[in-house]
């Protein structure tokens, strides 16, 4: 068997007036994030952790921010276009593991939607999605409230 792993990060800026979207979910909060797209940092670490798992380049190559193909887009859409691509290619999803970093808002109650959500539109079950949320202990960027991170890691399968 074929197996391959990847690993994809994302950072957005917070700002007001905009909407927090995160794993696919529009989340309660007093800003959102700064992006080309919805700016879904959840979403954006996936889709580079299975391109990059199948030597696919990344989300920028996929789906350039200077194209207004993407502007505003709903990044369940790029997600669902990642999933394509890798299975054009032979591979399916083993599982994903993600981390969010974010002071506010508290994040664990959302996990369990964002799963959901997320194992709907790339078509598996939602036992192969792991998120956690942390913080950053008031540090960096993150922990000045400045803006949210993302980390995921996929492993896939060669299915062709």
């Amino acid at each position: 068997m074929n197996i391959r792993v990847g690993f994809g990060y994302d950072v957005h800026k917070q700002v007001a007036g905009r909407e927090l979207w995160l794993g696919g979910i529009k989340l309660e909060a007093s800003f959102g994030l700064l992006g080309h797209s919805d700016a879904d940092v959840l979403i954006h670490a996936i889709c580079d952790a299975l391109l990059g798992a199948a030597n696919m380049r990344d989300i920028g190559f996929h789906f350039p921010d200077t194209s207004e193909e993407f502007e505003m887009i709903d990044s369940k859409l790029l997600l669902m276009r990642t999933v394509l691509l890798l299975r054009d290619k032979g591979y399916e999803i083993g599982n994903i593991d993600c981390t969010l970093c974010a002071e506010k808002p508290k994040l664990n109650p959302y996990i369990p939607q964002m799963q959901e959500v997320l194992a709907e539109v790339m078509g598996v079950e939602v036992d192969i999605i792991s998120i956690k949320a942390t913080t950053n202990e008031k540090m960096g960027f993150v922990g000045r409230e400045e803006g949210l991170a993302a980390y995921a890691v996929a492993l896939i399968t060669k299915t062709v």
